[in-house]
């Protein structure tokens, strides 16, 4: 058979995949009940050696199924993996990834780690669930972001698609995010039955919760991972979270995004082992307590007009003044990360009235509805100032949070396409307006 009837079945292939990945998006809302109490064993780690004596991104566990979209498969091949990783604390843990291959056949020269925006305080909405068949909020927003990944896998690349909040699912604990990043490509390249290899090149991709994965494993790839960090090709990401106590005051009395502040406050407090309740008023705790399970779907809205002063004792209404919280938004914060070593692509818009959320106020200024312009502008600055000139800043002026992975998205495609085929990284360093200072404080 020849090689072109050999590409042209392959190239359907891979259409008739794209095409049902599209079918399953439009009516993957329909199919989401909540999430149910996860049962299967193969999250549970059972080996006899302790976790602390396994180098991170050993895989533990290999499982292969068909690739579901809101619950129906469709033909494209997933490999997933339990792998050792390090949690917030920097104490040993396990994780879970899914590689998806493309229908073209697997070129082992490069994959895209995909962080996904599946934002949620439950393990049972992470990425592996909903692509092993599993229906529930997870499912649908992995069903919602099927429309990317489709992309990828039609281009040819394999996509690596890590549970990046772990499996206690420690929402915007941006640390944890990036070493579940790290080390799920460890175990992709590592493992057998994904077809890639030490010498595979990666690049980054993430939008919104996807973009926290995506600049902390970018920014701990050097010290954390060097071995990863080799291969790295760039990092393309929107939306981006930088400095949470800022992001906390910009947020506050939002009709549509208040909510994710109690997300926050909860997932930072799970991650670090923190009691907040001694801070909290009653209706702060019933805050808290009501997301412990929680998807980011189902508090955008619900909340509008809440502050942090509703949510703690009035001796508390400067967020400043709660120690604990301020040291762990310290830890969480990108401008006191390391400077990555890789290009960037980077966009935020910066209409967030659109969303409902103003832009006036002191120090914080305006951002996209939850993300901070100002700071995403500082931090692209200070890469830039630190030794990392292959930094590209695009700020959507007229968009909101939502609005701006239209644009966004293909520009950031398209971005990532040209570092894999070796292009010079483009760069504006040198024009990108100033921003907010990265100093931790709300």
């Amino acid at each position: 058979m020849s090689a072109k009837v050999n590409r042209t079945r392959a190239t359907g292939r891979a259409a008739r995949a794209v095409a049902a990945l599209s079918i399953t998006v439009a009516v993957s809302a329909a199919l989401a009940p909540s999430a149910q109490a996860d049962t299967d064993s193969f999250y549970t780690y059972s080996g006899g050696a302790p976790l602390s004596s396994i180098e991170p991104g050993t895989v533990l566990k290999t499982r292969t199924m068909p690739y579901h979209v809101a619950g129906v498969a469709i033909p494209v091949t997933a490999v997933q993996l339990v792998y050792r990783t390090t949690d917030a604390q920097g104490r040993p843990t396990t994780n879970v990834t899914s590689v998806l291959k493309p229908p073209t056949g697997v070129d082992p020269r490069r994959a895209v780690a995909y962080q996904s925006f599946y934002d949620s305080m439950n393990p049972a909405d992470s990425p592996s669930r909903a692509i092993a068949g599993d229906v529930s909020f997870g499912g649908a927003v992995n069903a919602s972001e099927a429309q990317f990944l489709a992309v990828l896998l039609a281009q040819g690349y394999s996509v690596i698609v890590a549970d990046t909040e772990g499996q206690k699912a420690n929402f915007a604990a941006g640390p944890e995010y990036g070493k579940s990043t790290l080390d799920s490509i460890r175990a992709a390249t590592r493992s057998h039955e994904t077809d890639l290899n030490s010498g595979t090149r990666v690049g980054l991709f993430g939008y919104s919760g996807g973009a926290i994965a995506t600049n902390w494993a970018a920014a701990l790839a050097p010290g954390y991972a060097p071995d990863v960090n080799r291969n790295l090709v760039g990092a393309a990401e929107g939306g981006v979270l930088v400095n949470p106590a800022r992001n906390l005051t910009y947020v506050s009395g939002s009709t549509s995004w208040s909510g994710v502040a109690v997300m926050a406050i909860a997932g930072v407090a799970r991650a670090y082992d923190i009691d907040f309740t001694d801070y909290l008023s009653d209706r702060g705790r019933q805050l808290v307590d009501g997301v412990q399970g929680a998807g980011i779907g189902s508090v955008l809205g619900r909340y509008p007009g809440l502050t942090w002063q509703q949510m703690v004792k009035p001796e508390y209404a400067d967020p400043a003044s709660v120690t604990p919280f301020m040291t762990a938004a310290a830890k969480v914060n990108l401008g006191e990360a390391p400077t990555p070593t890789i290009p960037m692509f980077i966009g935020q818009g910066a209409n967030g009235v659109l969303e409902g959320t103003a832009g006036d106020k002191p120090n914080v200024g305006p951002g996209d509805g939850v993300m901070v312009a100002g700071d995403v502008r500082a931090l692209a600055r200070q890469y830039c100032a630190s030794g990392n000139s292959q930094i590209q800043y695009t700020q959507y002026d007229g968009l909101s949070h939502v609005m701006t992975m239209a644009p966004w998205a293909p520009e950031a495609f398209r971005w990532l396409g040209d570092r894999f085929a070796g292009a010079p990284a483009p760069s504006n360093c040198g024009s990108i307006p100033p921003g907010n200072s990265l100093v931790t404080q709300p």
